[in-house]
């Protein structure tokens, strides 16, 4: 367990589809590469077409695009501003997602994901304004007397 995680490299991609081709084992091409058979039994699950079986550049591409992007509420501006009125109304975020859900007949975002987006705008800008989106009692949690940010504890 006390190893470190890195994402497969093009050029080790590269190297799986050689061996691949070369007709190698699975244990074999991980031996070579020095990686755990699972890693590479997963890399070809993941990344191999039903046609073409697998190609490097296209599971470059794939993981990339498996890749977080931020959050929702930072990627769709339209629904940060409808989020954002409803909070300045005065709506709590459970409100604001339930609101969505029922006008969109689907969930578009969670609470979770509303209180996680006023907090890291907090952190990341330091602009303490940003609390004021939330209920009066959203920070206070056993004996916190104001909302504060995680990394303000």
């Amino acid at each position: 367990m006390g190893q470190k995680y890195e994402q497969l490299s093009l050029e080790q991609r590269c190297t799986i589809a050689r061996h691949r081709q070369a007709g190698k084992t699975i244990r074999q091409i991980a031996a070579a590469m020095d990686r755990a058979p699972s890693t590479i039994v997963r890399e070809l699950k993941r990344n191999s077409g039903a046609q073409v079986g697998y190609q490097p550049a296209y599971a470059e591409q794939q993981a990339k695009s498996r890749h977080w992007r931020g959050s929702r509420l930072l990627r769709k501006p339209d629904l940060q501003e409808t989020v954002l009125k409803g909070l300045a109304q005065g709506w709590s975020p459970a409100q604001v997602a339930g609101r969505l859900k029922k006008e969109n007949r689907r969930t578009v975002i969670s609470y979770e994901s509303i209180y996680r987006f006023i907090d890291s705008q907090i952190r990341r800008t330091k602009d303490y304004s940003w609390r004021h989106y939330l209920p009066a009692s959203a920070g206070m949690t056993k004996g916190t007397a104001a909302y504060t940010p995680m990394d303000q504890n």
